[in-house]
C-alpha cells in the first residue's frame, strides 16, 4: 500500500462520517415529518453539503501522486473533510422527543458556526496545494474559492433571510458549476 492509499482511507472515514450525518439527518426528519417546521435554505444546505463531500472525496484523487508526505501537510488535508462534518452536525437537527422541530429556528441558531466551519472548508481547500508544495495558480478554481469563502463570511455575520435564502440559491449555482466545470473527470 502506498502512502496516498494509507492516508486516503482516514480522510474516506471521516466524509463517510459526515455523509452518514446528513441522510441520517434527512431521514430522521423525514421520519417526523408531521411536526417539523421546514425551511428550504436549511435543506438546501443539506443538499450541497451532501455534493460536497462526494466532490472533496473525488478531488483527493488528485494529489494521488504526491510524495514526500509530511504529517504538517497531512493535517491540512485532514482539515478539509473534519471542517465538512462539522458543517454537517450543525446543517440539521435532530427530532428529539414529541415536539416541534424548526428547521429556521435550527439554522439561524447555528448560522455563525455553520457558515464559520464552511469557510475553513473553504479555507483549506484553498491552501492545501501550497501545503503539499504545490503553487497556487490563479485560474478559476480559485477565484471561486474566494467566492465561496466571501459568502461563508457573510452568511457568518448576516441574519438576514433574504440574503440566506439568495446565497444558498446562488451557491448552488455557483457549486454546480464549480463541480461539473473543473471536476467532470478525474485528473
Amino acid at each position: 500500500m502506498d502512502a496516498f492509499n494509507y492516508l486516503s482511507v482516514l480522510v474516506s472515514i471521516i466524509l463517510g462520517l459526515g455523509i452518514t450525518q446528513l441522510l441520517t439527518g434527512l431521514g430522521r426528519l423525514l421520519g417526523a415529518r408531521a411536526r417539523v417546521r421546514w425551511y428550504w435554505p436549511a435543506v438546501t444546505w443539506a443538499g450541497l453539503l451532501l455534493l460536497i463531500h462526494v466532490q472533496a472525496w473525488w478531488a483527493m484523487f488528485e494529489i494521488r501522486t504526491h510524495e514526500g508526505w509530511t504529517f504538517p501537510a497531512f493535517l491540512v488535508v485532514l482539515a478539509l473533510p473534519i471542517f465538512l462534518y462539522l458543517s454537517s452536525a450543525l446543517a440539521l437537527p435532530e427530532p428529539a422527543g414529541d415536539g416541534p422541530v424548526d428547521l429556521r429556528a435550527n439554522y439561524y441558531a447555528h448560522a455563525g458556526w455553520f457558515f464559520g466551519c464552511f469557510g475553513a472548508v473553504v479555507v483549506a481547500s484553498f491552501v492545501r496545494p501550497l501545503a503539499l508544495g504545490d503553487p497556487i495558480s490563479i485560474d478559476a478554481d480559485r477565484a471561486l474559492h474566494v467566492v465561496f469563502l466571501a459568502g461563508a463570511v457573510g452568511a457568518a455575520v448576516s441574519r438576514r433571510p433574504r440574503f440566506h435564502e439568495v446565497l444558498a440559491l446562488a451557491f448552488g449555482a455557483l457549486l454546480a458549476l464549480y463541480v461539473f466545470g473543473l471536476f467532470i473527470r478525474l485528473r
